[in-house]
């Protein structure tokens, strides 16, 4: 009881402070309220900073008219396929080249030197490979979500306890027992970490990719508000991208809370 009090507090606080922003923002950007404030224009924050009622309420129109749900669409089936090809390559890899220490020492320097390469400058590259439907804006997001999941499982596998391994050997385990019972779950908690990151790259690879070239996407969208001028829409296309994204973050802590039942929770540590 005491633990879901100090949890509602905490929300409470929470979204005073969000409410206490979006005050700030209206009296800050409003012409009106604070005159004084601008010297040669009072229109001029609001210019270059939008106004959260209007910015509210051009989302509600986007999602009131279904104009936004198309462009809503292809961003979240490019995040999500990004997120999901590039979580498994980042699996599979990091797996292999943790238990395979030839080969890790072979390709270390060229893991190296690509993820040392600011990836976002592929994006060209995979418009002229893939055109400019999904798959190029899907190739970016993989390349940005496959090494932050690849690092985080080598790191896992390669902090598996040696008394562990040890035991698990004594007791007869093969090598498929160790890689499902010992190697897998080790290295799930930094799955998870990694995916809490992961899950805003997608979003990243997509968006950044329908910049360079497409015709449908929430990132088009704010393209086209920006190629106007229109401040209200840009924050709002924002706006809709963070929701989603905090949704997704939500369903990764979800399947980490039911997939990860064996690791104890802080409360739990302090009880034992």
């Amino acid at each position: 009881m005491p633990g879901s009090r100090s949890n509602r507090a905490l929300r409470f606080w929470q979204a005073v402070l969000f409410l206490a922003f979006l005050a700030f923002w209206h009296v800050a950007t409003s012409p009106t309220l604070l005159p004084a404030f601008y010297f040669d224009n009072p229109h001029k924050a609001a210019f270059f900073f939008g106004e959260p009622l209007k910015v509210l309420a051009r989302t509600w129109d986007w999602f009131s008219s279904g104009t936004i749900y198309p462009h809503l669409w292809v961003t979240l089936l490019e995040t999500m396929l990004a997120f999901v090809i590039g979580t498994a390559l980042g699996l599979a890899v990091g797996l292999w080249l943790a238990l395979s220490p030839t080969s890790s020492a072979l390709l270390d320097p060229y893991i190296k030197a690509l993820n040392s390469m600011p990836r976002v400058i592929l994006a060209p590259i995979f418009g002229v490979w893939f055109g400019l439907d999904i798959a190029s804006k899907v190739a970016l997001g993989v390349t940005l979500v496959f090494f932050i999941v690849f690092f985080n499982v080598y790191q896992g596998v390669r902090e598996v306890s040696y008394t562990v391994l040890a035991n698990a050997r004594i007791l007869g385990a093969s090598e498929r027992q160790l890689l499902r019972h010992v190697y897998v779950p080790s290295a799930m908690s930094w799955v998870f970490a990694s995916l809490h990151n992961s899950v805003g790259l997608a979003f990243v690879g997509a968006v950044v990719g329908e910049y360079l070239g497409s015709s449908r996407g929430v990132g088009y969208l704010i393209l086209q508000a920006e190629g106007t001028f229109d401040i209200n829409s840009v924050f709002a296309g924002i706006l809709v991208l963070t929701a989603f994204a905090l949704l997704l973050d939500w369903a990764v802590s979800f399947a980490e809370r039911r997939l990860l039942v064996w690791q104890p929770r802080g409360g739990e540590t302090e009880k034992m």
